[in-house]
């Protein structure tokens, strides 16, 4: 008990779950949620669907992230000032699409949620800058699994809850509520504490846009770590991706589906992550990869089983759980992994790129899926994914080796 005091007790760790909080709530609101409002305002199908382009500034973020590393706010520090700056202006963005009427003007309510887009994935690259540059090496893995935990929360409050709260309230309401909520989450930006080790920012945006390229690149093998972090989740998004259409066609109902495959898969997702970070804090990141890379696709062949087993809630719960727990300790030591790797000069810059290679593994993963399943049946499909585990795990042994104390591109610590 006293190691997991010890681990998520501390100020840096805890003001990160709360940052972690204030990443992960603007997402439904532009996406499923803002999805469900156009639905009630009877708005077609076919313009509902264009709206999942205002999601585009998620997977661009690395274009203006080199902004954040060369200019500093004059107020709260280099990191703080741009995630206090983007918290003020996301209230104002939500609060201007709470006053849209879509049904009258929809391309007004899709500008305003996609500047909330562009804005929440600033404030992204901020705070993933600032977990990056704050906490100390023994504290990667529960600062990754306590913003995991976080963002997990508050999609539930942006999405479920604020469904729920639509039957009671108007949209309009609902939206301005969560804007309260955004505005209470500077709270957590005014009790951050300062990185203990001060850096020198770029000094041009020339400086700003290649030197974190060129910092990167020149590591050796950095192509190839890039290919690892596309990998190593791999087995799991293929398996993510075929989960629900599994279980509808199994004959599990859409109930059963939303209360156990979405609320607890989120409840034992938070348990995976918060177990993956103390055991990263135990025995070190690079043993950590190892472990949960031969759970994750352990997992995959629950849902064989229950695919052999059918419709069959036992076997439904258990492999929901396995899946979610395992993927939520993969989580927390991949993003301890990915921590690792940035210059805390260039922490905005260089932690954008990962991410963008890491989101574009779940993006493409899922288009041969729906084929493989046709093909193979489902049983044989979730039994064939685990064998994408393969590949990531043999990079494993060059970029984190289990001897090793640290990864071998690591930044600012003793190397492997």
């Amino acid at each position: 008990m006293s190691n997991w005091l010890h681990a998520y007790g501390n100020r840096r760790v805890m003001n990160v779950l709360g940052l972690g909080f204030s990443s992960g709530l603007p997402l439904a609101l532009t996406a499923s949620t803002l999805q469900a409002w156009l639905m009630t305002e009877k708005v077609d199908l076919s313009i509902i669907g264009i709206f999942s382009l205002v999601g585009l500034p998620y997977a661009l973020k690395v274009f203006w992230s080199p902004v954040m590393d060369r200019f500093s706010p004059p107020w709260l520090g280099r990191r703080r000032g741009w995630i206090i700056s983007t918290q003020m202006l996301l209230v104002i963005s939500i609060l201007a699409m709470g006053v849209c009427e879509p049904s009258s003007f929809p391309a007004l309510i899709a500008f305003a949620a996609f500047m909330t887009a562009f804005l929440s994935a600033s404030q992204d690259i901020a705070i993933d800058a600032y977990r990056a540059d704050v906490l100390r090496k023994d504290e990667l893995g529960p600062g990754a699994a306590s913003a995991v935990v976080g963002y997990r929360i508050a999609m539930l409050v942006s999405g479920a809850f604020a469904l729920i709260l639509s039957d009671h309230l108007s949209w309009r309401y609902v939206y301005f509520l969560m804007a309260g909520v955004m505005l209470l989450n500077a709270i957590f930006t005014f009790t951050a504490p300062e990185p203990e080790v001060k850096v020198v920012p770029p000094r041009s945006m020339k400086e700003a846009v290649i030197s974190p390229l060129a910092d990167y690149f020149k590591r050796s093998g950095a192509i190839e770590m890039l290919v690892f972090i596309m990998l190593y989740k791999l087995c799991d998004s293929l398996a993510g991706t075929m989960t629900t259409p599994f279980l509808l066609d199994v004959g599990f109902s859409r109930s059963d589906v939303g209360a156990v495959n979405k609320a607890f898969g989120l409840l034992s997702t938070i348990v995976g992550t918060l177990v993956g970070g103390g055991i990263v804090a135990r025995i070190g990141l690079n043993r950590s990869l190892w472990v949960f890379g031969f759970l994750q696709p352990l997992s995959n062949l629950a849902f064989t089983a229950l695919a052999m087993t059918g419709k069959n809630y036992p076997a439904m719960v258990t492999a929901i759980g396995i899946e979610n727990i395992t993927s939520g300790m993969g989580n927390a030591a991949f993003i301890a992994f990915m921590m690792s790797l940035c210059d805390k000069r260039f922490t905005a810059t260089q932690y954008a790129l990962l991410t963008s290679f890491m989101a574009s593994t779940r993006i493409l993963a899922g288009v041969p899926t729906g084929v493989m399943v046709q093909w193979l049946g489902w049983a044989s499909f979730f039994a064939a994914s685990t064998l994408a585990a393969v590949p990531g795990l043999l990079l494993l042994a060059r970029f984190a080796p289990w001897n090793g104390k640290r990864p071998v591109a690591a930044v600012d610590g003793e190397r492997a």
